[in-house]
């Protein structure tokens, strides 16, 4: 239930084989299917779609796994609409179908060309996009809407530095927009009220960070540039890293003047996506190879790094 995992088998004419695994999101790649076909059905749905795209495959020759999927990526998304019976499916949902195959493609290619490492892996023309590194990673908790002030300030306790912090809410469920801002802001000023004075070792300014995700639920820049007021007016506009998502992707809202860096997630399927996003101010994009395979999330870095 909830999260189905795929397998993909892939073998090659010389008798390389190579597994690819991938996790199923039905209801975060295009929620009316979820909506409308229910957990189970949704779910397999998408593994009919993995299974098309195996068909495809056979017989099949690629140079590198993101040539594979500029070529099969088009029929099954046809595919998909037409057993979905929904000619608006979001190509989310064709490529977290698509990544069980992908992975597959990867690990083939590494078999067939001897690579043994992930920097090996990477097409030379994307490397540079690639090139920063890290000696330390931070976990970032998602803080959801039932999660208490006092739930959050043991985080901070606990060592975490970013919290990535859910706002949105419809508090009445009465899709009263004007309400969710008020409840918003409220949320947002009890959680900078306990956490303002907390100190840091891992960030610059040694203060604690506030990553938000609004899941497109703001309808308007109006509704939302009164939401940035009213963190700056509270003193923590300097604690936004991120604001993801801030409107439905179909709004098409520039938002160029805007005072935080905003991040597109679902809205950038695809690197034509993405392009549209930069073109419209956003600034920051969610890589999700996990959920859009790592071939479209290499294009996406690639045309970031560009820009």
């Amino acid at each position: 239930t909830e999260l189905w995992q795929t397998v993909a088998l892939m073998e090659s004419d010389s008798g390389a084989a190579a597994l690819g695994l991938g996790t199923q999101s039905p209801l975060w790649s295009d929620g009316t299917v979820f909506a409308g076909r229910g957990e189970e059905e949704s779910n397999s749905l998408m593994y009919r779609l993995t299974a098309h795209a195996l068909k495809l495959a056979e017989g099949a020759s690629f140079e590198n796994p993101m040539e594979f999927l500029d070529a099969i990526l088009p029929e099954v998304h046809e595919e998909g609409k037409r057993i979905t019976s929904n000619p608006d499916l979001r190509l989310t949902f064709t490529l977290n179908a698509l990544v069980a195959v992908d992975n597959a493609a990867w690990q083939l290619y590494c078999a067939q060309n001897g690579i043994s490492d992930f920097d090996g892996m990477i097409p030379p023309d994307v490397r540079s996009s690639l090139n920063c590194r890290h000696e330390e990673i931070g976990c970032i908790p998602l803080m959801t809407y039932g999660v208490p002030v006092e739930g959050i300030v043991d985080a901070v306790r606990q060592g975490h530095f970013l919290l990535k912090i859910k706002i949105g809410s419809d508090p009445d469920r009465d899709g009263d927009l004007e309400k969710m801002l008020r409840w918003d802001i409220e949320r947002l000023a009890s959680i900078h009220k306990a956490l303002r004075d907390y100190e840091t070792l891992y960030t610059d300014s040694r203060r604690v960070l506030y990553y938000l995700d609004a899941n497109g639920r703001y309808d308007t820049n109006d509704r939302l540039t009164r939401l940035i007021g009213a963190i700056e007016k509270m003193g923590a506009l300097d604690r936004i890293v991120l604001l993801e998502e801030p409107f439905p992707e179909e709004c098409g809202i520039d938002v160029s003047d805007i005072p935080v860096r905003i991040a597109a997630d679902e809205s950038a399927h695809s690197d034509a996506d993405a392009l549209r996003r930069i073109q419209m101010g956003y600034s920051a994009i969610a890589l999700k190879p996990i959920a859009k395979t790592m071939s479209m999330s290499l294009r996406i870095a690639k045309l970031a790094a560009e820009h």
